[in-house]
């Protein structure tokens, strides 16, 4: 079984062939802002392989190491409710935020 630990938009996943992982969609200048349904994805900062027999650690990346995908579907999480509020002043201020992802299933780990 290969496994790989790639890095995107500041966090870490372990990914492995056949997985649907859910990503946070990224800024402006991401590859992430303007995915479609079926678009492919290339991950290069790769740090970690593993084929079942031997381990390749990243200095700070594999070189030459790649992991493929391809997008499973693009939308917005559940609604988070962020509140602020002080006791005895009728201070209450209420603010939702739903944080865009893309889920990503992974074709190859090379």
């Amino acid at each position: 079984m290969e496994l790989a630990v790639i890095k995107t938009g500041g966090k870490q996943y372990v990914v492995s062939k056949g997985d649907l992982i859910t990503i946070e969609k990224l800024g402006a200048r991401s590859k992430t802002q303007n995915l479609k349904k079926g678009d492919k994805l290339t991950f290069d900062e790769v740090l970690m392989t593993d084929d079942g027999s031997t381990v390749n650690l990243g200095v700070p990346t594999v070189k030459g190491a790649k992991v493929s995908g391809t997008v499973h579907s693009v939308g917005r999480a559940k609604k988070i409710d962020v509140v602020k509020y002080k006791a005895k002043s009728r201070y209450l201020k209420r603010r939702g935020h739903r944080q865009p992802f893309v889920k990503v299933k992974i074709d190859s780990v090379l």
